[in-house]
């Protein structure tokens, strides 16, 4: 996000996720506020300690519908999916708008407004009235007044008198203090666009920005837990492991499709991932597709599908994607760079033993719009080798020579015991609680934690400016922010396999 230079207020490391910025539009006023709550407080934005600015607005924030959707009948998800992502796509083209209309903001105070926000929901209102129809006609119960979710709002840089702390961390789930704000702040963006106005920053004009990133060395130790807030092995319960390979994706299989969240959608995610495993792996494969596909997996009995947004270095240079939907088009822009190392293991429960995954089972961790959404589903564990005591959330770290990158996603391991899906995505799986059981009558099943390893040279950040930034793909209006990490998998082990990997770890074996 665009930043004007400000002192940092509070010590370095002390504060939990830095607070951001929102903007709501309404009763002739614009009002500031932090909208990063604890990662289990309700209301999950944390709408609260509001503050009046007149900040240019920076980003677009929209209520993330496909979450708020937890019941819509089977046979409707594929057409709501389809809608769901047109709603991404107008606000993909309403931010567009917002980056190449500076001049014109800078002399109408309400061209936001009525320019962008305005027509905004009228798109959306039609788009939801369209999912009402779809999920009552499927034979279930849409919310009574879906449109209640067509109004969006603007959210502004950062206000310069340091008026953000005590951003909220995760910490009941584990999560806790992502590192704090590096002194000098940021400049509003960085990069002139030649309209007089800053952008937000990065190649593209839509981030990273200098405070984005966190020298890993003034992380203190211990700052941020894994996602379970419990070791992956304990005293008792399943204390085994099993290690899948399948390579770093070393024949750059990429799209930027979502099998999970838009089925049957081209460009879907609007932001490319890497694929290990299932070679099949693209918006349009279907159950029968994915379990006879090819697998880049050793044990051949492993055509899983593991996927996570890339990471690209912003040092002037295109990928060939420079000009398609995903890349460039979609404000994706710089060198994708392959993870030099990758491993998937699975790993058991501290108190229980663990069952069989269902063939097919989806799992997301992490969340791609936590920049507006807020921390409720954010999953992000960013560190440095020789360094992975000190793990931040809302960072990108920058690693002294000879260290490398290290992103980390520990995925739930609690299922509902009957759905390999959810409406929403999310509500067939949960993390275990504070004391390692699966609540709500869920059961263990095996860990997944995907640790990605990146060669990359440090960014260098001088007078507020970052140069050769890396930043993993995002939806555009995410400003390619670290806490938009995620990663992706769907369950294709056949059944002999499985049920090695239950057994070894219940076992206390560590096998691959």
């Amino acid at each position: 996000m665009g930043r004007n230079t400000r002192k940092r207020r509070t010590p370095l490391a002390n504060k939990a996720i830095a607070a951001s910025a929102a903007l709501a539009l309404g009763g002739g006023g614009l009002v500031w506020a932090n909208f990063y709550a604890s990662a289990h407080e309700d209301g999950n934005s944390g709408w609260n300690r509001t503050k009046s600015t007149s900040s240019r607005v920076a980003t677009i924030n929209c209520p993330d519908v496909g979450q708020r959707l937890t019941k819509v009948p089977r046979s409707a998800r594929r057409t709501v999916a389809k809608e769901l992502a047109l709603l991404d796509r107008q606000i993909t083209a309403a931010y567009t708008r917002l980056a190449e209309t500076r001049q014109a903001q800078a002399g109408d105070a309400n061209y936001v407004s009525n320019a962008i926000l305005s027509p905004l929901k009228s798109k959306r209102t039609a788009t939801l009235d369209r999912i009402r129809i779809t999920i009552n006609r499927g034979g279930g119960k849409a919310p009574r007044d879906l449109s209640r979710w067509a109004q969006c709002q603007g959210v502004p840089a950062e206000p310069t008198d340091g008026g953000q702390q005590d951003g909220g961390g995760q910490n009941d789930g584990g999560q806790q203090d992502g590192g704090g704000q590096n002194d000098g702040g940021q400049q509003d963006g960085g990069q002139d666009n030649g309209g007089g106005q800053q952008d937000n920053g990065g190649q593209a004009g839509n981030g990273p920005v200098a405070d984005d990133f966190i020298n890993i060395e003034d992380v203190q130790p211990n700052s941020r837990n894994l996602p379970n807030g419990l070791p992956a092995n304990g005293d008792s319960g399943s204390t085994g492991s099993f290690t899948t390979r399948c390579g770093t994706n070393e024949n750059e299989n990429r799209n930027s499709d979502n099998v999970i969240v838009a089925p049957g959608v081209s460009n879907g995610a609007q932001h490319q991932h890497d694929y290990v495993g299932n070679q099949n792996n693209n918006a349009f494969a279907s159950d029968q597709d994915l379990a006879n596909a090819d697998t880049t997996c050793q044990n051949q009995g492993d055509k899983s599908s593991y996927f996570w947004p890339v990471i690209r270095i912003q040092d002037g240079s295109q990928d060939i994607d420079a000009g398609q939907p995903g890349g460039g088009q979609d404000g994706n822009v710089g060198k994708i760079v392959e993870p030099a190392a990758a491993e998937l293991k699975f790993v058991g429960n501290r108190t229980s033993d663990v069952v069989a995954m269902p063939k097919a089972l989806r799992i997301i961790t992490g969340d791609a719009k936590s920049f507006v959404n807020g921390l409720n589903n954010a999953n992000t564990a960013w560190s440095c080798t020789g360094f992975e005591d000190r793990q931040v959330t809302d960072k990108y770290p920058i690693c002294p020579e000879g260290s490398n990158v290290v992103r980390t996603s520990n995925f739930q391991s609690c299922w509902d015991g009957q759905n390999i899906d959810s409406a929403n995505h999310r509500t067939h799986v949960a993390f275990v609680q504070a004391d390692g059981t699966c609540a709500n009558g869920f059961q263990a099943i095996p860990q997944l934690q995907v640790r990605l390893e990146y060669d990359i040279q440090a960014p260098q950040i001088q007078n507020g400016q970052v140069q050769n930034a890396f930043a993993v793909d995002s939806f555009p209006d995410q400003l390619h922010k670290p806490i938009t990490d995620h990663n992706d998998f769907i369950n294709f082990f056949d059944e002999n396999l499985m049920n090695q990997v239950v057994e070894c770890i219940n076992n206390g074996q560590d096998c691959d």
